[in-house]
């Protein structure tokens, strides 16, 4: 819920949301599946951006997702030894030309020249920000502040989009995706150190081995949460170095992260991975299997999916459980089908037993309106988009899993 941020370079405390943050433990590790992938949605390019960030010098702080190595931190809410902490998990955000365009207008109509997106997402804000460990996906690399950007099929997106991302809530992030060495090195650098000085943790690509070889290790409630990101491929593009990214999903390469990461001390083990087969509802085989695969391990606890741009089912396995594909956050809502402008925010509330930790799953739809204005709306009962809302609960229960709509977070702006 980001209600406290880290800068690991001082271990001193500061909050971008006017709420207090205190220092704690974090580390970033790596690895992932290969297939191809592509995210066609129309694009082009986007204005100027004369907006200028809260800037802060990169704390070098996250990394790519999986690794031995220190514990540095970022936390959220709640006092120690609370028995329960509940984590939200989103999407790909992919920022295709007509949202950079809705992000210039909304700039504008505040009498000021650059982007600002907070105004078309603001609508998951109540859901993330209630949980106690938001996970956002930031799929595409980002560029600098005045632009140039570009979208499919060589993203280069605004990083005000991590303004928002800080604004809505979110902890830690993913980047290991197939669009993340889309711009080089260049686009890797850029991308974390814009999540660095927005006080947002990051797991899936790094700028230096050392950087890859640390743990995301966040403090959630004095809970130990580590977020581990993987993808499947990068398009054919060879990462620009071999700690770039986290590219190719090798099952043992996860799971020593994995182990990693209980050894340096995580009670709960997260993993975002970038996988499937883009458009398509069900899992595919692979996906199935490397879930039953990482479930099996007692050093993971929790799968979250991204990639496909529709939402896929949750299934439990071994006790645990995996949100294969959870949709688009946001995208061009007036590409493709309807079904790429609906996702979710699965949402799992962990407790912890005399047996260890448990989690019981629930979920949240999403849809994109393509306006104008383009908006992110979360979907509650009352909400005007119920066809939408069947389909995705549809979707999420597939595989047979009688996963709950999650209680609205506020019901005065859930729609």
């Amino acid at each position: 819920m980001n209600t406290r941020r880290v800068r690991i370079m001082t271990m001193t405390a500061f909050s971008p949301r006017s709420r207090t943050r205190r220092a704690v433990l974090a580390t970033a590790a790596g690895a992932v599946l290969a297939m191809p992938a592509a995210c066609e949605l129309t694009d082009a390019q986007a204005p100027e951006d004369g907006g200028a960030a809260a800037a802060r010098p990169p704390d070098g702080n996250g990394a790519a997702g999986g690794g031995a190595g220190a514990e540095h931190g970022s936390g959220a809410r709640g006092r120690p030894g609370v028995p329960m902490l509940t984590v939200a998990a989103t999407g790909d955000f992919l920022l295709h030309d007509v949202l950079v365009q809705q992000a210039a207008e909304d700039r504008r109509s505040q009498g000021r020249r650059g982007y600002d997106l907070m105004p078309m997402l603001a609508g998951i804000k109540p859901v993330i920000g209630a949980a106690d460990l938001g996970i956002c996906h930031v799929e595409t690399p980002l560029g600098r502040r005045e632009g140039p950007f570009s979208g499919y099929p060589a993203f280069n997106s605004p990083p005000q989009i991590v303004d928002a991302v800080a604004g809505l809530g979110y902890d830690t992030c993913s980047t290991a995706s197939n669009h993340t060495v889309d711009q080089g090195e260049p686009g890797v650098r850029r991308t974390l150190a814009a999540l660095d000085a927005a006080g947002v943790r990051h797991a899936g690509s790094a700028r230096t081995a050392e950087e890859a070889r640390r743990i995301n290790l966040l403090d959630v409630k004095g809970v130990k949460v580590a977020h581990l990101s993987y993808t499947q491929d990068t398009n054919g593009i060879p990462p620009p170095a071999p700690w770039s990214v986290n590219a190719g999903l090798s099952a043992p390469r996860i799971l020593a992260d994995a182990a990693r990461a209980k050894a340096a001390g995580a009670r709960l083990v997260v993993l975002s991975l970038h996988w499937g087969e883009e458009y398509r509802h069900e899992p595919t085989a692979a996906q199935r299997a490397l879930a039953r695969t990482l479930l099996a391990s007692e050093d993971v606890d929790l799968i979250v999916g991204c990639h496909v741009h529709v939402v896929q089912p949750f299934e439990r396995i071994n006790g645990k459980w995996v949100a294969y594909g959870m949709g688009n956050q946001v995208a061009n809502p007036s590409a493709n089908d309807a079904a790429t402008h609906e996702g979710v925010i699965a949402r799992f509330t962990f407790t912890r037993g005399p047996s260890g930790w448990t989690a019981a799953p629930a979920f949240t739809p999403t849809v994109v309106v393509p306006g104008p204005p383009i908006r992110l709306h979360a979907l509650g009962p009352g909400s005007d988009h119920q066809a939408a809302i069947a389909r995705t609960s549809g979707y999420v229960r597939s595989l047979g899993a009688n996963v709950p709509l999650a209680p609205d977070a506020n019901p005065s702006t859930v729609r």
